[in-house]
């Protein structure tokens, strides 16, 4: 994608040929800064610290993370210390584990002394599987607006509700949940997006809306309680989300807030599609509400609101009483009778395990 006419990723080697570096995303919307990352702590502290989030980003980074531990330690104990250290980083995205243990699985029959250009070689193929995952998700899912656009009236827009931010910068290129729009935008279908702000990091409202609007994107920003409305009033057509984990039976883990967009999609009959690359997928998991570990972030996410000052200040203020505790659950559970269709690579499925094997039947011959 692009920003201001020059095309970025999220990730990519540094001209010196070993560092990487990222899009810092704690610094948006106000702010665009390149980090760079040299080594396995710094690799984690970006996941950990969120400067790149999304699961699929969150996948590569780690891949990238495992190279650079590599590049100062090729040995076998360095390969198991960077997999446990970055394993630990974040539990809810299944993209950082599958990441890892590929990563691990290609480098460990290596000897040690041609790890360091293995990893990188396969941390970059890591990087552009994922922008072609996420175009061909584009490419199906903008499909389903094409056929919204058709029972529209001439010259209204197709209206889209999302959440969170599950565009190109929670991946390497393109997005998943925001891919759709993408390719139905390029196609001339009009278009407009509803962004949830996402408290309480405000992903929707500090990342979301940033690269529409950068990219041309008809939206409005709205707080994460006007969905139900704008749904009961006929002013959404369709709800697309991603996932940082889907069960092998549908049910998707999303950021917090998804599950009640869920439900008033339901109660109204508009359709709720979740946008997934396939990595994202536990085919070792069946019950997402009682099996998917759910992360809890620090309280000062919700007690802390950070923005820029009329004067061009960048100043983090307290929005909760002194004294009153909080807690900050990162995400929530919606179970796979609530979701239209998965929206993979592949094609689009029912939120089913009967659904997914029809579409990666390889899978079902996998071990459990």
């Amino acid at each position: 994608m692009k920003i201001d006419g020059t095309a970025y990723r999220t990730i990519w080697p540094a001209q010196d040929g070993w560092a990487v570096e990222i899009i810092d995303q704690t610094r948006m919307p106000h702010d665009f800064a390149v980090a760079r990352l040299t080594n396995l702590e710094e690799a984690a502290h970006a996941i950990r610290a969120m400067l790149v989030r999304g699961a699929p980003l969150i996948g590569a980074t780690a891949a990238y993370g495992v190279a650079l531990a590599m590049r100062a330690d090729p040995s076998d104990a360095a390969l198991e210390a960077a997999h446990a250290r970055l394993l630990a980083t974040r539990p809810t995205a299944v993209n950082l584990r599958w990441a890892l243990e590929r990563m691990r699985a290609r480098l460990a029959p290596l000897p040690p002394a041609a790890r360091v250009e293995a990893a990188y070689a396969e941390a970059a193929v890591v990087c552009d599987e994922d922008v072609a995952i996420n175009r061909a998700i584009g490419e199906h899912g903008a499909a389903l607006i094409r056929e919204a656009a058709r029972h529209k009236a001439p010259g209204e827009p197709v209206n889209v509700l999302t959440h969170c931010n599950a565009g190109w910068l929670a991946t390497v290129d393109w997005g998943t949940a925001l891919a759709p729009v993408y390719v139905a935008f390029e196609e001339g279908i009009r278009l407009h997006v509803w962004v949830d702000e996402t408290r309480p990091r405000n992903q929707g409202a500090s990342l979301t809306a940033w690269e529409l609007n950068r990219h041309g994107v008809p939206h409005t920003v709205v707080v994460d309680n006007t969905g139900g409305h704008l749904m009961q009033h006929g002013m959404v057509d369709l709800c697309i989300v991603g996932t940082d984990r889907t069960t092998a039976t549908g049910d998707v883990c999303n950021k917090i807030g998804t599950y009640l967009k869920a439900l008033a999609a339901h109660d109204n009959g508009v359709p709720f599609y979740v946008a997934l690359p396939s990595p994202t997928i536990d085919w070792g998991m069946a019950d997402g509400v009682r099996e998917i570990p759910i992360e809890e972030r620090d309280a000062r996410e919700v007690t802390e609101l950070t923005g820029i000052t009329a004067d061009g200040r960048i100043e983090t203020i307290r929005v909760t009483p002194a004294g009153s505790p909080a807690v900050n659950y990162g995400f929530d559970v919606t179970p796979a009778r609530l979701v239209t269709g998965l929206v993979t690579e592949r094609g689009v499925c029912p939120a089913s395990r009967e659904g997914l094997l029809g579409l990666f039947p390889e899978q079902g011959a996998a071990p459990r």
